[in-house]
């Protein structure tokens, strides 16, 4: 039996799942998704969501701003349907990587890779909310919905990647590599049992956490169950498959692998089928305008994207951080 659900465990917990079916799993997901709650799958427009409230600590009224009376500020994050996903999304990748033993500190080595994180950061962020969308709302959900502006932002997002690449290779921007003595002896391989069980108990704790939270949401709301439900299956996809839609588009340019780039258009195939169903059976897309926000934002966004180092997972773990060398 142990040994069993140790191979369990080493199969489909530690390994990392293969892309291309879970991109298709995702787009299969994401067009449910869409049919059952009538929204898209999306991050940044809770995100800013989240800064508004923020902004109101200080006496300020953002609600009465244009921007927020078009994306909506009504309530709390865990009383709209994108608040209540994301919630479970974060669940759902945290506890599948504690159980795969991943979840620890990474700290760069290079002060320079704070900074390049931070402003790409900020300049990735603006680029999103100026094309009312990320690689999700603006991309892999956004094509599905039938919206002209995804096409812009896929295409700048390319092209911003590509610039993105080209800056990062800057000497000002290169991080130095430090070679030298770790400052830890390398733990016993009781220690490291030790800890991945400590790990899986966490990972454990965490998934009860997210079924007494879809068990909340669901006694106040169907559709705000259903939310957390399929955050919790987005994220553990995600984390499972490390997926990272920025990088499909980066690795393009700095490798020539297409492999991401084609599970993408895999799974945004499947959701453009399962869409237009919804659509047919009287859901209403979701279609934002085609503008010059589309093309600035998507080049806007794919540069500051890969300069903050993408979706990119740490996998260090957290006892022996110090041992991570990689900027």
């Amino acid at each position: 039996m142990f040994a069993g659900l140790a191979h369990f465990r080493q199969t489909y917990l530690v390994r990392f799942w293969a892309p291309l079916p879970t991109l298709a799993a995702l787009g299969v997901l994401s067009a449910y998704y869409f049919t059952l709650t009538h929204t898209f799958w999306a991050v940044t427009g809770e995100f800013t969501r989240w800064g508004g409230h923020v902004l109101s600590w200080f006496g300020l009224h953002p609600e009465e701003w244009s921007y927020f009376k078009l994306i909506g500020l009504q309530g709390t994050p865990l009383d709209r349907i994108d608040g209540v996903m994301i919630a479970g999304m974060f669940l759902g990748a945290l506890s599948m990587a504690l159980f795969a033993g991943n979840v620890g500190w990474r700290w760069p080595t290079s002060r320079r890779r704070l900074l390049q994180g931070l402003i790409g950061g900020i300049v990735a962020g603006f680029g999103a909310r100026l094309a009312m969308g990320c690689n999700l709302a603006a991309f892999f959900t956004g094509i599905p919905m039938f919206s002209l502006h995804a096409w812009a932002f896929m295409l700048a997002t390319v092209a911003g990647a590509w610039i993105g690449v080209k800056l990062s290779l800057l000497p000002f921007l290169r991080a130095p590599l430090k070679i030298g003595k770790t400052r830890s002896p390398m733990p016993s391989p009781d220690a490291l049992a030790r800890w991945a069980r400590t790990q899986s108990r966490l990972g454990i704790a965490v998934l009860c956490a997210a079924a007494l939270l879809a068990a909340w949401r669901f006694e106040a709301s169907f559709v705000l169950g259903i939310a957390c439900v399929f955050g919790l299956l987005f994220g553990t996809l995600i984390e499972r498959a490390q997926i990272c839609f920025t990088s499909a588009a980066r690795d393009i340019w700095t490798t020539g692998r297409t492999r991401a780039a084609q599970g993408i258009l895999l799974g945004m195939a499947v959701a453009s089928i399962g869409t237009f169903g919804a659509i047919q059976l009287g859901v209403a897309p979701k279609i934002f305008w085609m503008g010059p926000n589309a093309i600035i934002g998507g080049l806007l966004f794919g540069i500051g994207i890969v300069l903050a180092g993408g979706c990119r997972p740490a996998g260090c773990i957290a006892p022996w951080k110090d041992r991570c060398t990689s900027g």
